[in-house]
């Protein structure tokens, strides 16, 4: 859930999602960087001790908030 949850805060950042409170789509790209690098960060501390469908969830949803950071920036994040 926590994934999850990081995930969708990047995707809100990027502009991708609209934010549940203020009701627009707004984008932040420092905090989409930062969601990122939480995700990042569980990938390193998780490493070998996730099941495959936990790995699979963890890659999916940093390869998309990747790809929607370099759609927006035409760079990567790091």
């Amino acid at each position: 859930m926590f994934v999850i949850s990081v995930g969708s805060a990047a995707l809100m950042s990027l502009g991708e999602l609209e934010d549940p409170i203020t009701k627009k789509k707004d984008i932040d790209l420092t905090s989409a960087k930062q969601n990122i690098s939480i995700l990042e960060l569980l990938v390193e501390k998780t490493k070998g001790n996730l099941s495959e469908s936990e790995e699979k969830l963890l890659q999916g949803v940093i390869y998309e908030a990747r790809l929607k950071f370099v759609e927006k920036t035409g760079k990567s994040e790091t």
